[in-house]
């Protein structure tokens, strides 16, 4: 389902956002002129087998030990390109919004992410973006809130 129609069906309101290609979360908060803490950029992991979707802000970095050690897992590491490409077949690869629930994928949210108003984020192409309120993200998406990213210098 595309992001723009399960957002419409669940009547939540969004600001769809146009721009130039862009093909990191740093780089489409520079085109769209939001603060990089505002842009959710997923990571999915696998952790004992189970694919996870750590949303974390645009200019921060997953601490793959710090998330392992929270989620008591034995295993985790960084999905693949090609797993990504099989787990959100209707998005361009690098462009998945951050709704794991949408994809039956649990997703966890880093903790800084959740003190912002609003939210941008990819639609599912590197040259659309939408922008919604936290609090309607929060209610749709129902994310495990941890701290487990560090910002980039």
């Amino acid at each position: 389902m595309q992001i723009k129609q399960y957002l419409d069906q669940k009547k939540i309101d969004y600001q769809l956002l146009s721009h130039r290609p862009t093909f990191t979360a740093q780089q489409m908060a520079a085109e769209e002129h939001v603060p990089g803490l505002n842009v959710a950029k997923p990571v999915v992991v696998r952790a004992d087998g189970k694919y996870l979707m750590c949303v974390i802000p645009a200019c921060y970095k997953v601490d793959l030990d710090e998330l392992q050690r929270q989620l008591n897992a034995k295993e985790l590491q960084l999905a693949s390109e090609e797993e990504l490409a099989k787990l959100f077949p209707e998005c361009e690869l690098g462009a998945e919004p951050p709704f794991g629930n949408i994809f039956g994928i649990k997703t966890i949210i880093d903790k800084s992410l959740t003190q912002d108003k609003y939210l941008v984020f990819q639609a599912g192409s590197h040259e659309q973006a939408l922008r919604i309120i936290y609090h309607d993200y929060e209610k749709l998406v129902q994310p495990q809130v941890l701290e487990f990213s560090y910002h980039l210098h």
